[in-house]
């Protein structure tokens, strides 16, 4: 998997599994959480991608970006 790719696919999904949590959940997304659905729901190899931090750092900091958690970093 292109690291390219697999931005563009985390960012959107991201964005998808946000909008189908419960309202109490939403005030701190886990990353954790969201790398288990990919899994659960066959999106796992996004997850498989070269990165100088690693692949979950780089996952981890879209996921931050595209919900506005950045001031977790």
């Amino acid at each position: 998997m292109k690291k390219s790719e697999a931005e563009k696919a985390i960012r959107s999904l991201s964005t998808t599994w946000f909008r189908s949590l419960p309202e109490a959940e939403k005030e701190h997304p886990s990353f954790g959480s969201f790398k288990s659905w990919m899994r659960s729901n066959g999106y796992g190899h996004y997850l498989d991608f070269r990165s100088t931090g690693g692949a979950d750092d780089a996952a981890e900091s879209w996921f931050d970006q595209e919900l506005g958690q950045t001031w977790r970093r």
